[in-house]
């Protein structure tokens, strides 16, 4: 990262930090830095990249409340997992 770019990064964290918003860092790319925002309704990605470009992501809620039932769909369309066998009651040997 680019001293320039340092230096920005530094300057934004202290604006959040300023601001009382809570944030986390992550580097899970070789070429950036990300600072993920979490506010009501809103996720916020903000990436510092190596060549000083700076990226921003924003996922916004559409305000809908789900229950319970949705976890097993976040599992049914992104885990590895296998489907658990399903047993018939009536079936004979």
């Amino acid at each position: 990262m680019k001293a320039n770019q340092f230096s920005n990064l530094l300057a934004l964290l202290e604006r959040l930090d300023e601001a009382k918003i809570s944030y986390s860092l992550e580097h899970s790319r070789d070429d950036a830095v990300m600072i993920i925002v979490v506010s009501p309704g809103e996720y916020w990605e903000i990436e510092f990249l190596e060549d000083g470009g700076v990226e921003v992501e924003r996922y916004r809620s559409d305000g809908k409340i789900y229950d319970e039932s949705a976890v097993a769909e976040l599992f049914a369309k992104y885990s590895d997992e296998e489907a658990p066998a399903t047993h018939d009651a009536t079936a004979r040997p």
